[in-house]
């Protein structure tokens, strides 16, 4: 089916260019989410005579989306979650748990405007990045943790899932030798 984009789609071509995509496409997101119009001599002349309306709307929405995108920019958001000894959390941070952290800090940020292929399932630093409008992309930090002491100590560089921050042992310092050593044995001990 042919339309005409009443805005710039990612991966499909920019405002009022007329393109060819499959039918199911066209009918169940593009016509109905507004985002372009069937490719017809009524719907060309009615283009032509909303263009500036829409390039106007299209501008507002572009420039809203920069605000907040200038107002997310660096910033860094805590995730608490239960997680086991090596950091595998017990659930998952997905798209929607996102958009929770952003609602509490004031954000009002969709769903689907969160670019999540697969759900979180580790404690550590994660970029995630927002699609706030088709022209407006930023990435913010997740900073998944036990406890808010956990993300404060993992914010400033420390791991978490080593074997230093687990057992409080230091790695480097171990050797194979203060596990075991054969001078230690007595006769009749086996090994």
């Amino acid at each position: 089916m042919e339309v005409i984009l009443l805005e710039r789609v990612n991966k499909l071509g920019q405002m009022g260019e007329t393109v060819k995509v499959r039918d199911g496409y066209a009918r169940n997101y593009l016509l109905p989410l507004g985002k372009a119009l069937r490719a017809n001599e009524a719907n060309k002349k009615r283009f032509e005579a909303e263009r500036s309306t829409l390039e106007a709307r299209n501008l507002e929405r572009r420039s809203e989306a920069q605000k907040v995108a200038d107002q997310l920019d660096g910033k860094s958001f805590i995730v608490v979650r239960s997680a086991g000894e090596t950091g595998q959390l017990y659930g998952s941070v997905a798209a929607r748990d996102i958009v929770d952290v952003l609602a509490a800090e004031g954000f009002n940020i969709g769903r689907n405007q969160v670019d999540l292929n697969t759900p979180i399932k580790n404690i550590g630093l994660h970029k995630v990045v927002l699609h706030l409008h088709a022209e407006v992309e930023i990435s913010v930090e997740l900073n998944v943790a036990r406890s808010a002491d956990e993300a404060a100590r993992q914010a400033k560089g420390e791991s978490l899932t080593s074997a230093d921050a687990i057992y409080g042992v230091d790695e480097d310092a171990l050797k194979p030798e203060d596990f075991f050593d054969p001078n230690q044995m007595e006769d009749g001990d086996e090994m």
